[in-house]
This record gives C-alpha cells, structure tokens and sequence, in this order.
C-alpha cells in the first residue's frame, strides 16, 4: 500500500469519528436542549447553527471525508482484497450512504424548510416542535451511527493490513 494511501485511511478514520461525535453531540443534548428553550428559542438557534456551520472546519471535514469516501471505496475494491479489503470499502460505503446521503436526502432539506420560516409564527413552532426535533434527531442518530462504524471499519480492516504485512 503506498504511503498516500496509508495516510488517507488514517485520516479518515480520524475524521469519520470526529464527524461522528459532532453529530453524537447533537443526538444527545444539544437537539434536547434546545427543544426545551422557550417561544422559538430553539428554532432560532437552530436557523444560526445551521448557517455557521457552512463558515468553519466541520462542513470541508464532513465534505471532504465523502470525496475521500470514493477514493477509499474505489481503492479497496481495485487493489485490496480479503477481509481487510472488504471492512475498508464498507466503512467508505457506509460512510457515504449512511452519513452524507442521510444528509443530502433528510437532514438538509428539513434544515432549509426552517431557515425560511418566520419565528413569530405559532406554525414554526408547531413545526419546531413536532416535526424538525424528533426526525432532525433521528436522521442525525442514523448519521452519527454510520460515521462511527465506519470508522470503525476502516480500522478494524487497515489492522488487518497491518497483521498480514507483518506475517
């Protein structure tokens, strides 16, 4: 394995768990938190987080790590084979499907149907309230599941590697 690629299954391993404890946090506090803020509290810092997190590390992270998913799907399936090569691939897949595209399909759509509404209005909180936080959270659950086993996967299977080079 070239040293390129060695440093891209470890980067990602890294990153994929970063994203995942991003989302974790989420999952279990924070979307709790501000469901129990006050009037339109919650929806209103949910419209904020969801503009500032396209300024800083996390988005070109989150991003990056779904180009790198490719790269990583498509080398394990040319030139690594074996179990090693098949947790390898599946984290790449996994992360891709499981955390970007639950993104891309669920989580992104909900967040733009909030961005444009009105916080005066009893419907946005209705809509706050009964719909965004238990999908939003559930959606988010999914995808800071999928981040961390794939994760997992990628170093349970550069492991491998590492145990049949050294045999």
């Amino acid at each position: 394995m070239s040293p390129i690629v060695l440093v891209l299954l470890q980067f990602a391993i890294l990153a994929y768990a970063l994203v995942a404890g991003v989302f974790l946090a989420f999952s279990d506090f924070i979307m709790r938190a501000l469901s129990l803020t006050g009037g339109a509290g919650g929806a209103e810092a949910m419209q904020i987080i969801n503009r500032e997190v396209f300024r800083w590390i996390f988005m070109p992270l989150f991003l990056g790590m779904a180009a790198g998913s490719l790269v990583i799907a498509g080398y394990g399936s040319l030139s690594l084979d074996g179990t090693a090569g098949t947790l390898i691939v599946l984290g790449a897949v996994i992360y891709l499907f499981g955390c970007f595209g639950v993104t891309v399909v669920f989580n992104v759509p909900m967040n733009e149907a909030l961005a444009g509404m009105d916080l005066s209005q009893e419907a946005t909180r209705e809509y706050w309230l009964r719909s965004y936080v238990p999908r939003w959270t559930f959606w988010n659950s999914v995808r800071t599941t999928a981040a961390a086993v794939a994760s997992a996967l990628l170093l349970f299977g550069l492991l491998l590697l590492a145990q049949g080079q050294q045999a």
